[in-house]
Formats: structure tokens, sequence, C-alpha cells
């Protein structure tokens, strides 16, 4: 979820500088320098490393107890994902606070944003059926995977992304991006080549190959829902606020966890759970800690990342999920014994490889529009002297 949540806050921030160097022009340049970067104190240092934990922590904690609630019995799908994206509650009271403080800019007036409920049928909908769709094939992913397949193949989300963005928004394809995406690409074929001293003890080859093709699916989903997010934005909602942010992300993830719940349901499954907790191999309270504690870290990664953003950039954030992505990988091979010989390693590094250069295209497209804001912010003050000197 976070590499969306990061999407969306892309988007804001890019929104948000256009609109300030256009008031600025309009106004004399002035008000286009009001927002200016937070003085860096050891309060500043404090929460940004705080921010930091939370969202390496929470992403790894979340992936590896995961994994844990198959490994030691659980064998519903649809429960696990609802773990995943069941616990979006915790991030309302975040949610309510930032608009008490008025931490998020009061919309747009002269926007044609559309009612609730048409957004609710044009975007909530669409997007919490893909993350529903996304999260449930990562869960088959993680019950005949080990989980540090899981990451590496989870990666290659980032090329889906490009991909689907190149016809939805006009996505261009630069030399890191394609960098990126012949990485990401290897590294998930060398996984394939690997799969026969990868599979986990007890999978046969048809259910690895199934883990396989969900996992490499799940991604495809959620570069599908990144891609569609920024189109829902900017082409339905029509507002570039963290507002907007936060509502595309609590709704989508109410649909979402609605659908899996009817999933649960007419799957059967649910029928099973309370048999299943009881032969539990850790207990019934492990049971229900694993599965409330994989829903809690997920929404302290998504806290975590939001913090980050309003404290540095969202490139920032990015850069600290690149950072944590060997965490699973490494912390697998001592909770779960996973194997990590040297295609898999190679695969990691190309994954990370891939990341970076991912990363380094957002690094030069976000140097270019603070450019051309800054460019336009100086024109508006330089007309704005033009002006009053005519009338002295």
């Amino acid at each position: 979820m976070a590499e969306a949540q990061l999407q969306l806050v892309e988007i804001t921030e890019l929104g948000t500088n256009e609109k300030e160097s256009s008031i600025g022009q309009a106004s004399g340049g002035t008000v286009g320098q009001i927002r200016k970067s937070p003085t860096r104190d050891y309060k500043w240092w404090i929460r940004t490393i705080l921010y930091s934990i939370f969202l390496i922590t929470g992403q790894s904690l979340a992936t590896i107890l995961g994994r844990l609630y198959f490994e030691k019995g659980g064998g519903s799908k649809w429960l696990a994902t609802l773990a995943q994206i069941g616990g979006f509650p915790v991030v309302i009271p975040l949610y309510c606070f930032i608009l008490c403080r008025k931490l998020v800019p009061d919309d747009d007036t002269g926007s044609d944003s559309p009612p609730l409920w048409v957004a609710f049928v044009k975007v909530y909908v669409p997007l919490g059926l893909l993350v529903a769709g996304s999260s449930f094939l990562f869960s088959v992913g993680l019950q005949y995977l080990p989980v540090s397949t899981v990451t590496l193949i989870s990666a290659s989300q980032l090329a889906f992304n490009a991909f689907f963005s190149y016809f939805l928004n006009s996505q261009k394809f630069t030399a890191a991006i394609i960098n990126s995406l012949v990485l990401l690409t290897i590294s998930s074929v060398l996984l394939v080549v690997n799969n026969h001293t990868d599979k986990p003890s007890g999978v046969s080859k048809a259910k690895y190959a199934a883990g396989f093709v969900c996992t490499v699916g799940g991604a495809a989903l959620y570069g599908l829902l990144l891609a569609s997010q920024q189109l829902a934005i900017r082409k339905v909602l029509k507002k570039q606020t963290l507002k907007v942010v936060f509502d595309v992300i609590i709704y989508q993830s109410l649909v979402a966890s609605i659908a899996v719940v009817v999933g649960l349901l007419a799957s059967g499954e649910s029928k099973g759970l309370r048999k299943e907790m009881s032969e539990y191999s850790l207990g019934k309270v492990s049971y229900v800690m694993t599965l409330l504690w994989t829903a809690i870290g997920w929404q302290v990664f998504a806290i975590g990342t939001v913090g980050l953003i309003f404290e540095v950039s969202s490139l920032y954030s990015i850069s600290v999920g690149t950072v944590g992505l060997p965490i699973v990988p490494v912390l697998a091979v001592f909770v779960f014994h996973d194997k990590m010989d040297g295609i898999k390693g190679m695969s990691m590094v190309l994954a990370i490889w891939g990341f970076v250069s991912y990363i380094y295209q957002h690094y030069l497209d976000h140097k270019k529009s603070k450019m051309e804001n800054r460019i336009a912010s100086e024109i508006g003050d330089e007309d704005c002297l033009h002006a009053s000197d005519n009338r002295a």
C-alpha cells in the first residue's frame, strides 16, 4: 500500500507547487515564496528518524508475520488478505489530527470535484477492488513461496507501474526507467530459474508455480492501481491536496475490506476459522496476535510513509523504503531458514539497482519541477516590479 500512498502524495506535491507558483505570479511573487523548508533542529531529526523506523519496521514486521501465519498452520487466504488491508481505521485518528491542526490545505473552491457518491462509483470502488485483488494474490504468494522470493518478485510492481502509466498517464520511458524495467525483469527471471532449490518443503511444483504466477499477478495489479490512482486524482477528483490523498487511502481500503469479507464468507473459509485457530501450532492467542500485528504493521508502515512525506519529501520516503528492501529476505533466513544462495543474492542486487534507477528518475523529475516553479516565481516577481515602476 505504501507505494500507492507515495504515488498519491507525489501528485499532491506537484499540484501544490504548481498552485503556489501561479498564485505567486498573480500576487507579485510573494505568496509563491511562503512555502519554506522546515528548520532542521533536533526535534526535526528525532521525528524523521522515528518515521523512518516506523516505515522500515512496519514493512518488515507485516511481511514476516504474513508468512508466519501460513507457516504455523494458517490456511485462509481471505483472512490473510483482510489482515493486510483491514487495519485502515488506525489511520483515521491521524487523519482527524491533521485536519484539526490544519496541516492539510483547504480544498480548492474553484475545482470541479464530483459528489461523494460519484467519487465512490468512479474512483473508490474500482481502486478498492484493485487493492483487494492484488492483496489476495500477494497472500497466495506468501502461502506457497518463501517470503524472500515474494519480496523480490513484488519489486516488479514498479515496472508494471511504468508500463501502465505509459498508456494511462503518458509516462515517458527515459533511460533510467528502461534500465529499471530491464533490471527488475531479469531479477524475477532469475527466481524462476532458481525454483528447484527455492521450493519450500511440503509445497508441490504446481503450488509453487501458482504462488509465483499469483505474486507476479499481484505486482501487476498493484502497478495498475498506482497508475489508476494518478489518473483518478487528476481527471476525476480534480483536487490535489493531502485531504484527497487520505480520502482515497481510507475509502479504497474500506471498499477493499468489504470485498474481502464477502470473499471470505462466499468461499466458505470462515466456517473453518475456529478449527484453524484451535490447531494453530503457536496457540490461539498467538493466532489472533499474528493477524492483529500484521494489520497494525501495515498501518505503522503507512504512518511512517506519510510522516516522512510531511517532514521531508516523498522522494526521501521512497528512498527509505528502498533501503529497507533487503531486510525482509535477510530476516527470512533467520526466522524461516530461507535459502540465500548466489542466484537469489544476485536477484536482490538487481532488484535494489532497479529501485535506485527508478528513484533516480523521480529525483530528476522532482528537481525539474522545482526549477520550473522557481523560474515561474522569479518571472512573477519581475513582472510585479516592472508594473510598480510603470505606475510610478
